[in-house]
């Protein structure tokens, strides 16, 4: 029984909660770049399941990892060890350059397991009075959804109706170093922050901020966690965007296309300082590295950096920008962003931007509004120069109406 999109929607708007507002497609099929919906109308994902899919849809190499490990073993529990997980620790280790790794599932996992660590290293390495450790955060961040997420969240949506929030967070101004510098105290164990924020709006922080707030955070013994979830493996055009400012952060939190969008996978990556924190029975996940988890992060590392979807990212990025850029439009305010992480906010009387959304899916582009204002467009990092000609035939016109 094949049911019509119309159908499907009823299905998930009777039986499901509504905490999401999609576009109204119902997807069945992807391959690369390109989704298809139940009717058989192809669509260019330019969301790239907000960066998981950096690998594009269904990679063959990843998909063939996925299956032969589900045919052998798929999960052990910590309680056991199984033969995948020494290797991916491994293999991101050497990679990125962090000594030791601690795996989750969800980016939400990854922050909150990096915020435990910053805590407990804040009381045993630096000597914070017990239960006083201060974390700081930066307004208009995105880090997901749990009670103590939202406590340093500055959304107001994001907030209402779920307190009584978890105390030890402050909020500064996103892109203003010196802010920080006044933040700190003898108490602060942490800075959080985005390289680019994402669901922020695709906003891009000064030239130089990283590299002050590095240096800011050294001086005070204060542990600088990057929130790489979104921007991190080759989104914006280098492995990490605290790359541009060559800035190595103490933690980086990672996810989403950690598996190329087969399978929930992330994690924490530091120093023996930091997460040598943690010993047996403080943190812990039934499915955290688990054997599928690992095998398929494996292979979607290797297709990453073996297939030089990074160095695609940066080429692709700064020709999707230039021509997206040179758009006369009316309603467009600001074009921003760095390799395939792009943000085109429109201006406040444009209509919002969800209009216009809805006009790109009719014309076979799947992008999708963010903070009301701001298109986000993110395609996977294999997309080629003909592609994004094709989808500028499509976009032009549609931030050109009326």
């Amino acid at each position: 029984m094949h049911l019509s999109s119309a159908e499907l929607i009823a299905l998930e708007e009777r039986y499901g909660a509504h905490n999401y507002h999609p576009l109204d497609v119902v997807l069945s099929r992807g391959e690369g770049v390109w989704v298809w919906d139940v009717e058989g109308q192809r669509y260019l994902d330019c969301l790239s399941a907000y960066s998981a899919l950096n690998q594009g849809h269904n990679h063959p190499r990843i998909r063939q990892a996925l299956i032969e490990q589900a045919s052998r073993l798929t999960l052990t529990s910590r309680a056991f060890r199984n033969d995948q997980l020494g290797l991916f620790y491994q293999e991101l280790c050497e990679l990125t350059g962090y000594e030791m790794v601690l795996p989750m599932n969800t980016g939400a996992e990854a922050v909150e397991t990096a915020l435990k660590a910053a805590r407990k290293w804040g009381y045993e390495v630096k000597g914070v009075p017990d239960g006083q450790a201060e974390i700081i955060a930066c307004t208009g961040n995105f880090a997901g959804r749990t009670i103590t997420i939202i406590s340093f969240s500055s959304e107001p949506q994001y907030r209402a109706g779920f307190g009584p929030y978890t105390p030890g967070f402050k909020l500064i101004p996103y892109g203003d170093a010196d802010a920080l510098e006044a933040a700190i105290t003898p108490n602060t164990v942490a800075f959080i922050v985005e390289p680019i924020q994402g669901e922020g709006g695709v906003i891009v922080p000064p030239a130089g901020y990283l590299h002050r707030v590095r240096e800011i955070c050294s001086r005070h013994n204060v542990l600088l966690i990057a929130d790489e979830i979104q921007t991190g493996l080759g989104r914006t055009g280098r492995l990490f965007a605290c790359d541009h400012e060559n800035v190595r952060p103490d933690m980086i939190t990672i996810g989403k296309a950690l598996s190329g969008g087969f399978y929930p996978v992330s994690a924490v990556l530091s120093d023996r300082e930091v997460l040598g924190v943690f010993r047996p029975g403080d943190h812990g996940s039934t499915f955290g590295g688990n054997p599928l988890a690992a095998a398929v992060g494996r292979a979607a590392l290797r297709a990453l950096i073996e297939e030089g979807m990074i160095e695609n990212a940066a080429l692709m990025g700064e020709y999707f920008l230039e021509q997206l850029a040179e758009i006369n439009s009316p309603h467009v305010k600001e074009v921003r962003g760095k390799g395939l992480m792009i943000g085109v906010e429109l201006k406040p009387e444009a209509g919002g931007a969800r209009r216009f959304c809805e006009a790109l899916q009719e014309n076979g582009i799947l992008a999708k509004e963010t903070h009301r204002h701001i298109i986000r467009f993110a395609p996977p990092l294999i997309i080629t120069r003909e592609q994004i000609d094709w989808a500028m035939e499509r976009i032009r016109p549609v931030l050109c109406m009326k």
